[in-house]
Formats: structure tokens, C-alpha cells, sequence
């Protein structure tokens, strides 16, 4: 179980949006929607913020230094993601989940094949997913799955007007994935991350990363986080070989 809790409370937060969607059969209004979105962007700055701030340690130099290489590994792997063009396969999962939205509201759209399709693209796809995913492996705790979880449940509410319990079924993928990530991670990575003491390299990365998700929430600037992903390999290398 270690690692993989907040796969699980993802995964069950997803069940209980659709259970609770089925049973109230209308969404939040728009006054609930908004204040949801408020909470739950500022709920991602925190986490973000704290993950960052509990993986850097020493004095103010070192901190100051830590954060320095951190950046700089974001500029290496925004750089790395635009050559593996990330950011654009994450966009054609986004427009596959659009067409089949668009598909199912024709006539003849098989609504539970669609919803476990649009739903686990969506989710899956998720930087968040990713991130959390990692850094629970790394010790940084369930709370960034968490707080992904309270927002898919509330997407898959809204989900179920359309597709029906079908939505339920995207937990599947979606603990898969996750589940797959913390374990090899926890199983590959981990050993040798914590023998040279690289964990906080990557932990403060993927907090930065983890607090740019909420400039996409609260759409102060559109971020693409998916190119960013490569810094979590860029920040233990740079850190590693700048010691």
C-alpha cells in the first residue's frame, strides 16, 4: 500500500462522483462551480508550495542554490518535452475526448464505451496524475492525488449526465496508470535517488510544476505542463552532477 494511497483515494474519489452524479442527476450551478474552482486552485498552490518548500533544505544560499538548479532543470526539460512534443500528444487526447463527447450526443453513440474512454483520457492524462503519482513514490505523501481526486469526482458528476455509470468504469485506467508510475518509481528510482540524496531535487521540481497547474485553473496563463515532465529526470542529473 505504500505509495500508491493517493492512487486509491483518486480511484475512489472517481466512483463516489459518479455514484453521487447518478443520484443528484443535475451539476453544481454556476455560483458552486466557481467557488470550487477558487478552493480547489488555491488547495493546488499550497500543495505545490509545500512540496517544494519541504524538499529544499540548508541555509539561504543552499536553498537559493537548490531552487536555482530546479529552474534550470525546467528550462532543460521544457526544452526536452518540446523535442518529444508531450504537450502535443497531450492535446490530442484533450481533442479525442472532444470528438467522442461530440459523437455521443449524435444518435447510435454507445454512451458507456464513450464515457470510459473520454473520462480515463482525461484523467489520465492529467499532469497532475503524473506528478503525484511520483512524488508520493519519493515520500512527498498522498495529499497532490488527493486533491486530484476531489477534481475528478466533481468532472465525473458532470460526466454522468452524459455517459451514464460508464464514467465509473475510467477508475480503472486511472489506478492502473498511477499505480504503475508510484511502483516503478518507488522500486527503480527511489534506491538510487536516496542513496545520493536526490529525492528533494526532484520533490521541489515537481512542486513547482505541481503550483504552474494552478495558473491553468484559475487561467492567469496557459501552461504547457506536459513539455515540463522531463525536468523530473533534468533536476537529480543537474543536482548530482553540480555537487
Amino acid at each position: 500500500m505504500k505509495g500508491v494511497t493517493g492512487t486509491i483515494i483518486n480511484a475512489l474519489a472517481i466512483l463516489i462522483g459518479t455514484m453521487f452524479g447518478l443520484w443528484r442527476k443535475s451539476p453544481p450551478n454556476a455560483e458552486n462551480q466557481s467557488f470550487m474552482k477558487l478552493v480547489l486552485g488555491a488547495a493546488i498552490v499550497f500543495v505545490g508550495l509545500r512540496l517544494t518548500w519541504i524538499s529544499v533544505s540548508g541555509s539561504l544560499l543552499q536553498i537559493l542554490w537548490q531552487l536555482g538548479i530546479v529552474i534550470f532543470a525546467m528550462m532543460l526539460g521544457r526544452l526536452t518535452g518540446k523535442l518529444l512534443r508531450l504537450q502535443v500528444l497531450s492535446n490530442r487526447l484533450g481533442h479525442f475526448a472532444r470528438d467522442r463527447i461530440a459523437a455521443v450526443q449524435k444518435p447510435g453513440g454507445n454512451s458507456v464505451s464513450d464515457g470510459v474512454n473520454v473520462c480515463a483520457a482525461l484523467f489520465c492524462a492529467a499532469p497532475l496524475g503524473w506528478l503525484g503519482a511520483v512524488s508520493e513514490a519519493l515520500g512527498g505523501g498522498p495529499l497532490v492525488l488527493g486533491v486530484k481526486g476531489v477534481i475528478e469526482a466533481l468532472a465525473a458528476m458532470g460526466f454522468v449526465a452524459m455517459f451514464g455509470w460508464g464514467v465509473a468504469l475510467s477508475a480503472l485506467p486511472v489506478f492502473a496508470l498511477q499505480g504503475t508510475i508510484a511502483l516503478v518509481v518507488s522500486r527503480f528510482a527511489l534506491p538510487f535517488l536516496s542513496a545520493h540524496e536526490l529525492v528533494g531535487a526532484v520533490n521541489a521540481t515537481a512542486g513547482l510544476l505541481i503550483f504552474s497547474v494552478s495558473l491553468l485553473v484559475f487561467e492567469v496563463r496557459r501552461v504547457e505542463v506536459a513539455d515540463y515532465l522531463p525536468s523530473l529526470i533534468w533536476a537529480p542529473l543537474l543536482t548530482y552532477w553540480l555537487r
